[in-house]
């Protein structure tokens, strides 16, 4: 019986591919929207640090005016407290004679913009504006500051201190400016926008929003002339141009260009998930990934093709997609040329040419070429299976196996054949279709020449050639070309036969043999002879019965030279020198040569009749008698004689037939 090739052995490579492919486009995806996120973020959290500076220094100075005018005052009062016998001056009196006399003392001016000051040293930390000044360093960073104070608030990053403390959450926060802003989202947004309405908590969250309908982009890169809607959106992309990386990891000396990347790499060392999932517990290091990663809890696709309708995760999934439309592959490798649509795919390709495989499997030394292929290996030994159906219990250690396998319960079939109106639920299996009509074979056999359109059957073929079995049973010690053999072969073993007739409850090992048999139900027979045009139910038995016509006997007994023109028929005559009869009937104590023949021996005393008439009901024990009485009803008379043209129902009725021509008569 022809086994069926090792699934895993004959897997199309495409198909790895896209499972490695989603894993990674998955990952990029979550990259990508944390960085936007975190962008967002820290452009907010620099805006609202150099206002808390602007604060802190509009605080300072006005606390030390405040301090000398209460001084002042109180002076004033004492000087005008009522004595004895005196007239008291009224409030606004003294107060009016006072402020005339705290502009008078305003004496200190900026020269480059007209402001003034009480004292010169305010003057002085002013003039820091003009001059660019920043004399207070941060001896952990290196970064500098005007103003003493905003060192003192910048140290916090470092030291990981956060004195201002919601009372509504409990949330903390660095500055009591951003503690002010936080306590917005516990309460109404109050800036609205005037075209959607759409509300925000912070005045400058409503300008940055604003721009979005006026396409107003006003800070332009003069470099590569790319336009931006902030000044710190424009200062953080000429960091690209310029190199300048001044955020540096504290746990080794790598360095970024964003605080917000910075913060990201600090979780590989600290190993801070903070966002959990409800559902299956996996914990993610932002909110952003964890958003993205319940909408395969929720079936949720937002974003839609519209060429075809497909539905994805993420925008950039469609992004992707998109290209499968335009064909368009912008990354192209510098050694081949060969292109790609997506960068990743570049760079895993590039490590065919350098043979770089940095991913190592601790259990068993196998090497990878990304962390996401290690990761999927190292489930085989944990035994990982985190995707669940969501129609059964049956679980899954790759996501686009679980893909493949709820088509089973939707019945979708999504890949359309371009030739056919055929449709399949695999793309593998799409192409492997295609390959009828167009007939490619692409892999060649170097010893035999036959091709073959999947290169993992080309390798299996190839042990024709070397004899190599590497699939070795554990049992009896017999070798097999695939796996698939190896498992089928176990079933001898196990006695297990999970494939079952629903005609008449029959079981077998193979799937193969359940479907030769399902044609006795049907009454199916693909194979016809082109010589006499008699079907049969399996090749190998066509094969067999054109040796009628043929008269090749290619079996020879080797102790009388009889021969035969099958396998198993010289075998049964081999065992009349022996006298080997092993099979013995334990209602009878009748031995036999072979197990069909006592199997068929044994519905004599069972009473078992398994085969019955289509054209009425009549039943019998052996399938020889089932056709020669359909016979009768058919009228078919096969076997005919060459001396006088005379036919008959069975071959049996014409050997005795026969005789008369030869003179002998019969019994």
């Amino acid at each position: 019986m022809k086994h069926t090739e090792d699934p895993e052995e004959q897997r199309d490579p495409m198909e790895e591919s896209e499972e490695s492919d989603e894993l990674r486009e998955v990952k990029e995806e979550s990259e990508e929207l944390r960085e936007v996120k975190e962008e967002s973020e820290e452009l907010r959290e620099v805006k609202e640090e150099s206002e808390e500076l602007r604060e802190v220094k509009e605080e300072g100075e006005e606390l030390r005016e405040v301090e000398e005018e209460s001084e002042e005052l109180r002076e004033v009062k004492e000087e005008h407290h009522v004595q004895p016998g005196g007239k008291p001056l009224s409030c606004s009196k003294t107060k009016n004679k006072f402020l005339k006399k705290r502009r008078a003392k305003k004496s200190f001016i900026c020269t480059q913009c007209g402001n003034s000051f009480t004292t010169k040293q305010h003057l002085d930390v002013h003039m820091r504006i003009h001059t660019g000044e920043k004399p207070f360093s941060c001896d952990q960073c290196g970064k500098r500051f005007s103003h003493s104070t905003s060192l003192n608030l910048h140290m916090r990053i470092h030291t990981g201190e956060k004195p201002f403390s919601c009372d509504q959450c409990g949330k903390t926060f660095l500055s009591a400016s951003n503690l002010k802003t936080h306590l917005i989202v516990h309460m109404k947004k109050p800036h609205s926008c005037s075209v959607c309405g759409k509300c925000f908590s912070r005045l400058q969250n409503l300008h940055g929003h604003e721009k979005t309908h006026t396409g107003v982009r006003e800070y332009m890169c003069f470099e590569c002339e790319k336009t931006f809607t902030t000044a710190d959106n424009l200062k953080q992309h000429q960091r690209i141009h310029t190199g300048e990386k001044p955020y540096k990891c504290s746990h080794c000396d790598k360095r970024f260009s964003r605080s917000s990347h910075l913060r990201s790499h600090e979780m590989i060392h600290t190993g801070e998930k903070p966002h959990t999932c409800d559902q299956c517990g996996k914990s993610f290091s932002f909110k952003s990934n964890l958003k993205i990663h319940m909408r395969i809890h929720t079936g949720e696709k937002p974003f839609t093709c519209d060429q075809c309708g497909k539905t994805f995760l993420s925008s950039s999934d469609l992004k992707k997609h998109l290209r499968v439309h335009t064909k368009e592959k912008p990354h192209s490798c510098s050694v081949c040329g060969k292109s790609f649509s997506q960068r990743q795919h570049l760079h895993i390709h590039e490590k065919t040419h350098t043979g770089v495989r940095e991913y190592m499997c601790f259990e068993c030394e196998k090497t990878f070429t990304t962390a996401a292929n290690l990761k999927l290996h190292q489930r085989i030994h944990t035994g990982e299976k985190p995707y669940k159906c969501s129609h059964c219990d049956e679980r899954f250690s790759h996501s686009s196996s679980l893909k493949r396998h709820e088509r089973i319960h939707t019945g979708e079939k999504p890949y359309k054949c371009s030739h056919c109106d055929e449709r399949f639920s695999q793309s593998s299996s799409l192409r492997s279709h295609e390959m009828i009509h167009t007939g490619e074979k692409p892999h060649t056999c170097d010893q035999c020449g036959k091709s073959f359109s999947f290169k993992s059957s080309l390798k299996i073929h190839m042990r024709i050639h070397t004899g190599e079995k590497p699939h070795v049973c554990h049992q009896c010690g017999n070798n097999f070309t695939t796996k698939q053999s190896l498992d089928d072969h176990m079933r001898i073993h196990t006695g297990e036969k999970p494939f079952t007739c629903d005609q008449c409850g029959k079981s077998f090992s193979q799937s193969s043999h359940l479907n030769v048999h399902m044609m006795i139900h049907t009454g199916e027979k693909p194979f016809t002879c082109d010589q006499c045009g008699k079907t049969f139910l399996r090749s190998s038995e066509l094969k067999t019965h054109l040796r009628v016509h043929t008269k090749e006997k290619p079996y020879l007994c080797s102790v009388c030279g009889k021969s035969f023109s099958q396998r198993q028929n010289l075998h049964a005559h081999e065992k009349t020198h022996t006298g080997v009869r092993e099979y013995m009937c334990f209602g009878c104590e009748k031995t036999f040569t072979t197990a069909g023949d006592l199997k068929q021996h044994q519905r004599i005393h069972t009473g078992e009749k398994p085969y019955k008439c289509s054209h009425c009901d009549k039943r019998f024990s052996q399938s020889s008698s089932l056709r020669s009485h359909e016979r009768i009803h058919t009228g078919e008379k096969p076997h005919t004689c060459d001396q006088c043209g005379k036919s008959f129902y069975i071959k049996s009725h014409l050997k005795r037939h026969m005789k008369i021509h030869t003179v002998e008569k019969p019994l």
